[in-house]
């Protein structure tokens, strides 16, 4: 194998496939990235742990075909520490040679031939707009659970039906709903998954921000459950989380007798400020009345802080409190100049939704559904 490519092609292609290779591969081969040149000049690029895959294509001066096995993390490091000139990749004997100006690295091969193969990507099961995508997944994946030992809620559960794409997760203190827009590959395309999120959240940054389209694929029910997106010549698969997620939709209120709007921006800021004396789990006040809310933390004898914003109040005066990273996550993830909450009961859940303006309707494609702390005095 020998081939000549831009350092910065290779840079970004071999960063991008070996971005997920596990830090402790359960086999030396899962910690390698394989790549195989073709005749008609193109480097194919590859990795995978048995539950995530990532390929990449990135075009070549290939001299002689073949494919080789190196360590994915290595390659990555050093391609991107190489000068801007053309790198030129060969194997000699059992060593890939990397040479680019006067610096030279030689790397040792693993045996390609117990390398495992690659699932492939399913078919296209629709388009999303890469842009609406990252955004969505982002404003999702905030309230999915960081704790493995409930796997379940680890996920992000995407339902599809017709045209609409809803996103839901939750770690049982936070819902997070987003729902958007696609372009199935057949009218009525139904279909529902759990896809992890972390790895949405990696796939929606990487392939999302260039902001063009990114092909969806779901295959379901056909002895390997996975999801796969494709977008710009790189692609990755995910095996999809088992189980049944747990009907979280009808934790959203039907109705809400009060409703408070608030300008965002300033509500993080304060919130921020304030949250400075709150001591490691303790939550921060809202108290809302006619024309101001009121935020405040601390008591008795330790730190304390208060601010007070503007704030139009539908209803009577009502105060929560919350932890104060799950009320900036879900107020960093509106993306809107302002907010409402809706209450039903000091003590219920409080739905979040975006608003352009203070007197506007509120957007419900994206509600945030967070637990008050129960608070005393």
């Amino acid at each position: 194998m020998k081939f000549r490519v831009e350092r910065d092609v290779l840079a970004d292609a071999v960063t991008w496939t070996a971005r997920t290779l596990p830090t402790r591969p359960p086999a030396p081969v899962l910690a390698g990235v394989r790549i195989e040149a073709d005749a008609q000049g193109v480097i194919n690029l590859a990795s995978f742990d048995y539950e995530t895959s990532a390929r990449s294509e990135i075009p070549a001066e290939v001299a002689e075909p073949g494919t080789v096995l190196v360590s994915g993390r290595l390659l990555a490091e050093i391609s991107r520490a190489l000068p801007n000139k053309p790198v030129d990749v060969a194997l000699e004997g059992s060593k890939v040679v990397v040479t680019c100006g006067a610096s030279r690295f030689t790397l040792l091969t693993m045996p390609v031939d117990e390398y495992p193969a690659l699932p492939g990507l399913p078919e296209v099961s629709g388009t999303v707009s890469g842009d609406a995508f990252t955004h969505a997944v982002a404003q999702v994946t905030v309230a999915a659970s960081r704790d493995d030992t409930l796997p379940l809620l680890t996920g992000v559960r995407v339902e599809i039906e017709g045209e609409r794409i809803t996103l839901l997760s939750t770690d049982r203190y936070r819902l997070a709903l987003r729902e958007l827009t696609w372009t199935p590959a057949t009218p009525g395309f139904s279909a529902a998954a759990l896809v992890r999120a972390r790895t949405l959240n990696d796939v929606a940054k990487s392939l999302g921000s260039g902001g063009g389209l990114v092909n969806v694929g779901l295959s379901t029910g056909q002895g390997l459950d996975l999801v796969g997106f494709e977008a710009g010549g790189r692609q990755t698969t995910s095996q999809l989380v088992e189980g049944d997620y747990p009907a979280v939709r009808r934790l959203f209120p039907d109705s809400t007798p009060i409703h408070a709007v608030v300008a965002t921006a300033p509500l993080i800021e304060a919130a921020k400020r304030v949250s400075l004396v709150a001591e490691r789990n303790t939550p921060i006040r809202l108290s809302f009345s006619e024309g101001q809310v009121v935020l405040d933390a601390g008591h008795g004898d330790d730190a304390q802080a208060s601010e007070a914003l503007e704030a139009v109040l539908v209803g009577e005066d009502i105060a929560v409190a919350f932890n104060p990273q799950f009320l900036l996550d879900g107020l960093g993830a509106l993306g809107t100049d302002f907010v409402r909450l809706s209450f039903t009961h000091p003590n219920k859940p409080v739905e979040f939704t975006g608003q352009g303006s203070l007197d506007g309707e509120d957007d419900s494609s994206y509600r945030y559904l967070l637990v008050p702390i129960r608070f005393t005095g």
